[in-house]
């Protein structure tokens, strides 16, 4: 579990029922519009259906697991991963690397060296792997996309409900100032309703989602510049140095020492 979404996310709830309940003395009720919910939050859902096809809609839920679950290696893991691998593929052969592959559980470097072990061209490797990067990418764009658009609309459909009870309210004047009041509630609680799901939930998770989606192709870059130098049999010290270019360099120091 990622701790920073966790505590982001448990501190900004947080800080929003904290501040319902002093704006509300207690009476959270006077937050709830069924008018502004069905056209925010339901008219976002219809956004959603409207823009993206059924498939990616389907996998809403996966979007959300990887904002709160992260699972993907760092560089400096990776580096580490990648220099073992070569020091053994230089020292016993890279058929030696074979029972390390079961091992591994980045399937992505799994599938790599089992191609580099089984002798396949590295111009074949490096094609395959990068199909793999881009048909990853695509997947990543589809939970950016989900999240871009509850971002952009929520607040837009909320708008338009506060357009609505605007046109109520006047339309009330010289009547009932219980009328006129209940339609300005329902204009002033719905453009609320499209802030909170645009900045308090949809903004966050969208970006957490590309940071996560940046670090993993830089992850997967690494793992192919690994697999193609280990089957060139670089020197492992060739090796580090190729996969310390991706590491920042404070982060360096530990390896250099090593090496």
């Amino acid at each position: 579990m990622d701790k920073a979404s966790v505590i982001g996310s448990a501190l900004m709830f947080g800080i929003i029922a904290l501040v319902f309940w002093k704006a509300t003395h207690g009476h959270l009720e006077a937050l709830w519009s069924d008018k502004g919910f069905y056209m925010v939050v339901v008219g976002t859902a219809a956004v959603i259906f409207m823009a993206m096809p059924m498939e990616r809609i389907v996998g809403a839920m996966g979007y959300i697991k990887a904002f709160m679950f992260h699972k993907g290696q760092s560089p400096v893991q990776v580096v580490k991963t990648i220099n073992s691998l070569s020091d053994k593929a230089r020292r016993e052969g890279i058929l030696s690397l074979e029972p390390e592959v079961a091992k591994l559980s980045d399937t992505f470097l799994a599938a790599g060296l089992k191609m580099a072990i089984d002798g396949v061209d590295p111009d074949s490797i490096e094609s395959t792997l990068r199909m793999e990067v881009m048909s990853m990418q695509e997947r990543h764009k589809s939970g950016k996309k989900f999240f871009d658009l509850i971002k952009v609309y929520g607040p837009g459909l909320g708008l338009v409900a506060t357009l609505i009870g605007q046109v109520g309210m006047f339309s009330a004047l010289g009547g009932s100032i219980e009328v006129m009041g209940h339609a300005l509630a329902v204009a002033v609680v719905a453009t609320m309703y499209g802030a909170l799901m645009a900045n308090a939930v949809a903004g966050p998770i969208g970006d957490k989602l590309a940071l996560r989606s940046s670090q993993e192709i830089l992850t997967r870059e690494m793992v192919i510049q690994g697999i193609l130098s280990i089957q060139a049999g670089d020197n492992p010290r060739v090796t580090l140095d190729r996969m310390l270019a991706f590491v920042p360099t404070p982060q360096r120091g530990q390896f250099k020492a090593a090496a």
